[in-house]
Order: structure tokens, then C-alpha cells, then sequence
């Protein structure tokens, strides 16, 4: 069975797609971004444990 680590980060709307894809460089995959209720987003991301 695969085991997850998660990472909750803020994405800012002028650079959401460097963040994204450094995230992505990374190993993470998004698996939601969501408004915080002021207009700033969050992304959730994962990506499985090593070891």
C-alpha cells in the first residue's frame, strides 16, 4: 500500500504557474487548490513517502 506525505502552500495568483511547477520538480502532485475565502489560493499537494 502506498503511504503519502502532504504539503499544504500558499499559491499567488502572478506566479501560480512557476509555483505549480516547482511543486511538480519536486515530486508533488496537486490534488486541489482552493480559495482561502479572501482571494487568496492554497494548494494541497502529495506525493508518496520514500523509503
Amino acid at each position: 500500500m502506498t503511504k503519502w506525505e502532504y504539503q499544504v502552500a500558499p499559491v499567488l495568483n502572478h506566479v501560480a504557474g512557476q509555483i505549480l511547477n516547482n511543486f511538480g520538480q519536486d515530486g508533488w502532485e496537486l490534488v486541489t487548490i482552493t480559495d482561502n475565502g479572501s482571494g487568496n489560493l492554497v494548494g494541497y499537494f502529495k506525493r508518496p513517502l520514500e523509503g
